[in-house]
């Protein structure tokens, strides 16, 4: 037992001591302090301009079109989008169905003149039926 407290205190001593650092330092570059006269000239040093590689693969003008759809009957789930883009200019629909019974879709468009737009509609998925019932005449009335 006297063996691994000896054990911990000479780690605990030799990781204070600097033999095992605790956590990597890292220090800047030494900086010589030297002594200026009042006479001398001051002299300014520009830092070397960074030069990055130029992007070969910018697009000015991106373009891509896009679309999905899901109709799920086992689980219910239904939604689609379609998207498409010209230069800066994005349009796009996608619908999906609410947990509530109706559909959401929603039609949008953003450029950088008006921003982000777009116009939601919602519909319910089973329409109210309304069945017309012609009056019938008695079948009675037409043998006299």
């Amino acid at each position: 037992m006297a063996f691994k407290f000896l054990t911990l205190f000479a780690l605990i001593a030799a990781a204070s001591a600097g033999v095992l650092p605790a956590a990597q330092v890292y220090h800047s570059a030494p900086v010589a302090l030297t002594s200026v006269p009042v006479a001398a000239p001051v002299v300014k040093t520009l830092a070397h301009p960074v030069l990055a590689k130029a992007d070969d693969e910018f697009d000015p003008h991106p373009q891509y079109k896009y679309a999905y759809d899901v109709q799920d009957s086992l689980s219910g789930d239904s939604k689609s989008q379609v998207e498409e883009r010209d230069g800066d200019v994005v349009r796009g629909e996608y619908s999906l169905v609410d947990s509530d019974g109706f559909k959401r879709t929603v039609q949008y468009t953003a450029d950088p003149v008006n921003g982000f737009n777009a116009v939601v509609n919602r519909e319910p998925l089973v329409k109210a039926v309304v069945k017309a019932v012609a009056p019938v005449a008695p079948l009675y009335a037409a043998y006299h």
